[in-house]
């Protein structure tokens, strides 16, 4: 039942984890698929949101805060009624899919990166599968003949990668500036297929000061699953209206009851260790329709105020306050931490290695010649500088122009921004 967004929770999961052992605390998610782009910030430790929606519907359970908009590799581009170029939401999916993968016949955000000379036609799924650049370029001039457009080729490719990013740099507003939050104090950390793709310029535009590639981008979100701890969430409406005191001997009454509830649930199920319960209230002044939801303390009501004031612009002194749910969050820990060792040090660079050859790429207009890295061979511990295109099985990453990168202990690829 409780599978809403389970494939985007697992690469919040598996983001948190691996920035945090590169010593990334407070991280943006960034997660560019095919279809889609999810994003979610995490300041410290993961938290859930109740009041989502999904495909323009509320969802009321207890679910991560990601926010997804309809911008991927796939997303297609088209002109408007006005003659305004615009990318997705509308997409190629995997049948026909983009122009290069053979059966496409409308542009995607995949074949302007590869008509900018990011994405490497050879180097593509290490090397299995070969993009069709000369198919690209044909099909995409005669869809501008169409068009009727007398766009160039890079041109149209740069417009397209101006438009995605856009989208993508509203949604990364969403979770963090809209919320209260500077995203000059978080690190970016971008996995996905396309996310090394576009993570330096949405980084740049919002002076968010580093990029963290995980090791196996592509698969962040399964690995994210793997590495999840074992959790069950409960719940209680209550209701209370509280003027200026908490009635926290009646709050932890509540709060024992689902706790005895919860190690009931762990032990019937066979689990092994204590699980960690995670206590959080949801309040609002009365008559809102809706709630904040902070961590049970002796100071709610002031933190509560802080919250709004910093989430809305505002507070209400003189209005009641109301509590309307208690929630818990019964933790058992996974062996994460093992995993994401192994996995760096499976990704970690060799030392001594070289360049993988150069390509003519277009930045911010400028044609200019890129060093071509393979991730598997980057020296461990070395700094390289930009413009540069590191390939790996699963994903792309771009390096822009004067940036320096490198492959930490934790196998982590590091962009300063």
């Amino acid at each position: 039942m409780r599978t809403v967004l389970s494939g985007p929770a697992g690469g919040v999961v598996g983001a948190a984890a691996t920035a945090r052992g590169s010593g990334f605390e407070n991280i943006i998610a960034f997660d560019m698929g095919g279809t889609s782009t999810d994003v979610s910030l995490v300041e410290g430790t993961i938290k859930t949101a109740s009041d989502a929606q999904i495909a323009g519907l509320p969802i009321s359970v207890p679910m991560l805060d990601i926010h997804t908009v309809g911008a991927g590799g796939g997303s297609l581009a088209r002109f408007d009624a006005a003659g305004v170029l615009r990318v997705g939401p509308e997409s190629a999916g995997a049948d026909p899919g983009p122009i290069c993968y053979g059966r496409g016949v409308q542009p995607t955000v995949t074949d302007a990166n590869l008509l900018l000379g990011r994405l490497q036609p050879t180097k593509f799924l290490g090397g299995e599968f070969t993009l069709d650049l000369e198919r690209g370029r044909r099909l995409t001039q005669e869809w501008l003949k169409k068009q009727g457009s007398d766009l160039t080729l890079e041109t149209l490719a740069a417009g397209v990668v101006r438009v995605v990013n856009a989208t993508m740099e509203k949604a990364i507003r969403v979770v963090s500036i809209e919320r209260g939050r500077d995203p000059r104090r978080f690190t970016l950390v971008a996995f996905g297929g396309a996310g090394g793709l576009h993570a330096c310029a949405l980084a740049e535009a919002l002076s968010i000061p580093h990029v963290i590639v995980p090791a196996f981008p592509g698969a962040l979100s399964a690995l994210g699953i793997l590495w999840s701890d074992v959790v069950k969430d409960y719940s209680r409406t209550v209701l209370w209206r509280v003027a200026r005191e908490i009635p926290h001997t009646r709050l932890d009454g509540e709060f024992a009851a689902l706790e005895r509830a919860g190690a009931r649930d762990f032990a019937g199920e066979g689990w092994n260790g204590t699980p960690r319960f995670i206590r959080t209230v949801d309040l609002r002044y009365r008559g809102q329709g809706y709630e904040l939801n902070l961590p049970q303390s002796r100071n709610l009501l002031r933190e509560f105020e802080q919250e709004h004031r910093r989430r809305y612009g505002y507070t209400h002194p003189k209005r009641e306050i109301e509590i309307v749910t208690l929630r818990l969050r019964a933790v058992l820990k996974s062996s994460r931490w093992h995993a994401t060792a192994d996995a760096g040090r499976t990704a970690r660079g060799k030392i001594g290695s070289t360049s993988a050859g150069e390509a003519v790429a277009f930045f911010d207009g400028h044609k200019v010649t890129a060093k071509i890295y393979a991730r598997e061979e980057l020296s461990a511990r070395k700094t390289f500088r930009g413009p540069a295109i590191v390939t790996e099985y699963s994903a792309t990453t771009i390096v822009p122009p004067g940036k320096q990168f490198r492959i930490d202990d934790a196998g982590n690829l590091v962009i300063a921004v």
